[in-house]
């Protein structure tokens, strides 16, 4: 019985070879679709559609929401719960609590971002079908890949097949589930 395919997952060479032929599947219609490479490819992103502008207003949102915290608490501290009169000061001295906003909302926006991240990469993932392929060990040396899911609406075995042959691939490969 044979297994379940993943997808088709072609290889190349060369790193504008990659680029050129997921501007040509991408134009195509196919949106279930991701490359693998040895280094960042500039470009490659965006022209796998992956523009995610998310993490920037969550570490911004994070990072006000880190400020509020810091002023709440402060001003709790230093006027409500513990009012101390010193040198003469109003008990809501705002400059003094500065520094402390300021360390707080870094903190929030920062910790805000790594996590979300990681849940926006749906990390961590110690296994994807594409480990399956014995090729794909070469993508952490000198290889290029570009693989397009079943699921994908345009999916369709053979014709898919040929248009990634169409692209200067090196080769294509089934990847099984």
């Amino acid at each position: 019985m044979k297994t379940p395919i993943y997808g088709l997952m072609a290889e190349f060479k060369e790193p504008e070879e990659v680029l050129r032929a997921v501007k040509k599947v991408y134009s195509a219609g196919f949106r279930k679709i991701d490359a693998f490479s040895p280094f960042p490819i500039d470009g490659l992103a965006e022209e796998l559609g992956q523009t995610c502008e998310v993490i920037g207003w969550i570490a911004l949102s994070c990072g006000l929401l880190g400020l509020l915290t810091g002023i709440i608490l402060q001003y709790y501290s230093s006027a409500i719960a513990y009012p101390m009169n010193i040198g003469g000061r109003p008990l809501n001295s705002w400059p003094s609590f500065v520094p402390v906003c300021f360390e707080l909302m870094v903190l929030f926006a920062a910790t805000g971002s790594v996590l979300s991240m990681f849940l926006l990469n749906r990390l961590p993932k110690p296994y994807h079908p594409v480990f399956n392929s014995p090729e794909f060990n070469f993508v952490t040396r000198d290889r290029f890949f570009l693989l397009i899911e079943k699921n994908d609406p345009l999916f369709d075995l053979q014709n898919t097949r040929i248009f990634l042959e169409s692209l200067n691939a090196e080769q294509v490969i089934e990847v099984s589930e």
